[in-house]
């Protein structure tokens, strides 16, 4: 609950920031671009009416920027199932469009300009006071929206960044175009007559030059590109995961500040839902080390390993049946391969349908296994109610508190007989039904293998049968000899 809390903390953080931010970027623009262009028409200095250009396209982009970060934070809907992101990035592409537009305007003027000798410029002081003003808001909204576009990775707060940013170095080269045409009406040289249209040239082709840029960025956003880099860090870094086999395909876009990564990995078929769902998470915690609070989507499918024995590619055609199978064995009979499985199949079913489903699946087995010539099986009931046993010996007066003695007294007479058998403890003997069963604890010795024990109580099992033939059901739970003396 507090993580939740936290994380709509955060993106009440986020928007109020992105906001409050482009709103003074857009008051900021608004305000210069009526003072640059009142400082132009008054100088007649072309490049301060391209510099008045350039900062009303900044105004456009600005507003664009104050609208785009209040879609693009809205959540997803029906709709829009990966959000709003991209009407950041659709923002910054419009803004790059509306600065090319300028830039080929301006060009055109000043060329124009250069071929007519010039329009007289009236020098005052005035346009200077106003780009130098210009030049100290710009750097101030640049590092504000820079800082909070990095923080949020938001394209929209960075594009508008760099028309501040941009609007520095294009103020400078007006500035010393309105410079050096003052320097050359005061010493009477005609060239530097030109030195205004060349200046607004000259951060027209500079602003020409990055905003090519960022358009081929944000069109590859657009177009859902992203870096080969990030897709192939992020391929490294699930393979990683053991457990992986492979991922055979990766796929990432970015939308806004988010990225998304949608993988297909491929596993041993032999691991079982929990141990997939484990190897999901770690693998979506692999991509989000390499792209954080990235958005990842893993698709798992099942692949055979050459280190797949035949039990294991016996188990598989089980699993895919949705059936258990125990006490598979492989038997060599006259140099050809057989194998021996019991099948659990539910209780309801009839001996016929029974049938049917094992023959269907031997038939499986025969086509997945080629190397084996027979496919033997043995059909158990898996119980499909619960049992509600009534515990014996209750009771010491009663029938039944005999009965479970009897049972209790054959089972440990019997138990003697093996040395494996150190302890017999945690009787339980109750009756189900028309049926008697019993559960007990063995304890036996540490170091004893697993194919050992089996045998042990399976003989066990036998012998004590034939002891209490009425008990229908036995079940005998192994334990290592450490686990009673903690």
């Amino acid at each position: 609950m507090s993580q939740a809390i936290h994380s709509e903390a955060q993106i009440a953080r986020m928007t109020g920031a992105k906001r409050q931010v482009a709103l003074r970027s857009m008051l900021a623009a608004t305000g210069m671009t009526l003072l640059k262009l009142a400082a132009g028409l008054l100088s007649g200095s072309l490049g301060v009416l391209s510099d008045a250009a350039h900062s009303g396209l900044d105004l456009i982009g600005a507003a664009l920027t104050f609208f785009s970060v209040r879609v693009s934070d809205k959540p997803a809907d029906d709709d829009h199932m990966y959000g709003h992101a991209k009407f950041e990035n659709l923002s910054a592409f419009t803004e790059a469009g509306l600065m090319a537009v300028s830039c080929a305007w301006i060009l055109w003027e000043a060329m124009y300009r250069i071929w007519t000798h010039g329009t007289l410029i009236h020098h005052s002081l005035l346009p200077v006071i106003v780009l130098v003003i210009s030049i100290g808001v710009d750097w101030w909204r640049s590092r504000e929206l820079g800082a909070v576009a990095r923080e949020f990775q938001s394209t929209a707060l960075a594009t508008d960044a760099f028309h501040f940013a941009s609007d520095i170095w294009s103020t400078l080269a007006v500035l010393l175009g309105l410079g050096l045409s003052w320097l050359g009406e005061r010493m009477k040289i005609g060239a530097l007559s030109y030195a205004d249209p060349v200046a607004a040239m000259l951060v027209s082709l500079m602003i020409l030059r990055l905003t090519w840029k960022l358009t081929r960025e944000t069109t590859e956003v657009l177009l859902d590109g992203a870096p080969a880099e990030t897709r192939k860090s992020i391929q490294r870094a699930v393979e990683g995961v053991e457990g992986v086999l492979a991922v055979e395909q990766a796929r990432v876009r970015r939308a806004g500040s988010s990225t998304f990564a949608d993988l297909t990995v491929a596993l041993p078929r032999s691991f079982t839902f929990e141990h997939t769902n484990e190897l999901v998470r770690a693998a979506t915690e692999a991509v989000q080390n390499v792209v954080p609070d990235a958005d990842v989507v893993i698709h798992t499918v099942p692949r055979q390993t050459s280190a797949e024995s035949i039990f294991d590619r016996v188990r598989a055609v089980a699993a895919r049946n949705n059936v258990g199978v125990h006490e598979v064995s492989v038997q060599s009979v006259g140099g050809k391969l057989r194998v021996e499985q019991h099948v659990e199949l539910n209780e309801q079913m009839t001996l016929a349908e029974a049938h049917d489903f094992v023959t269907a699946m031997e038939a499986e087995i025969l086509r997945e296994l080629p190397e084996l010539d027979a496919v033997l099986t043995h059909i158990e009931s898996e119980p499909a109610t619960i049992e509600k046993p009534e515990a014996l010996g209750a009771d010491e007066s009663s029938q039944q508190d005999s009965e479970a003695k009897r049972i209790e007294k054959a089972l440990l007479s019997v138990a003697i007989h093996f040395s494996e058998v150190l302890d017999v403890h945690a009787i339980l003997i109750g009756r189900s039904g028309e049926h008697l069963q019993m559960s007990c604890h063995c304890t036996m010795p540490d170091d004893l293998t697993m194919a050992r024990v089996h045998q042990v109580i399976t003989d066990l099992e036998d012998r004590f049968k034939l002891a209490c033939p009425d008990v229908y059901k036995v079940l005998i739970h192994p334990e290592p000899q450490t686990d009673n003396l903690r």
